[in-house]
């Protein structure tokens, strides 16, 4: 392989870790919404998989059945963290084109899998 060659492989790795970079960037302002209890806990996460808000209906609010709120928390939680992971995914996917590039940054351990 000549030198230019390697040279222009050189740039392109690096404007790819430049654009990743960026994507990492944006995917912490990226959000993903899911509810549970037929929509009575709303919880919105963010692509670094940081639940962002929480809305809960007062009427699913029971002092005498604090386990299936929190049961419903748990599941809306869950789903936000897992639709955001998803949606980073597929952004990352887009932009190595489904492959792992070594020496590009990992983002999957943002969501701590």
């Amino acid at each position: 392989m000549s030198k230019k060659m390697i040279g222009n492989l050189m740039r392109e790795a690096q404007k790819l870790q430049e654009k990743m970079a960026k994507l990492q960037e944006e995917a912490s302002q990226a959000t993903a919404e899911a509810s549970s209890g037929g929509g009575m806990v709303s919880v919105v996460a963010n692509g670094s998989g940081q639940i962002v808000s929480i809305t809960i209906d007062k009427e699913v609010v029971n002092p005498d059945d604090t386990e299936m709120l929190q049961d419903l928390i748990i599941t809306a939680c869950n789903e936000a963290i897992k639709r955001a992971h998803e949606g980073v995914q597929e952004e990352m996917s887009k932009l190595t084109g489904g492959l792992q590039l070594p020496g590009m940054p990992d983002i999957s351990n943002l969501f701590g899998k």
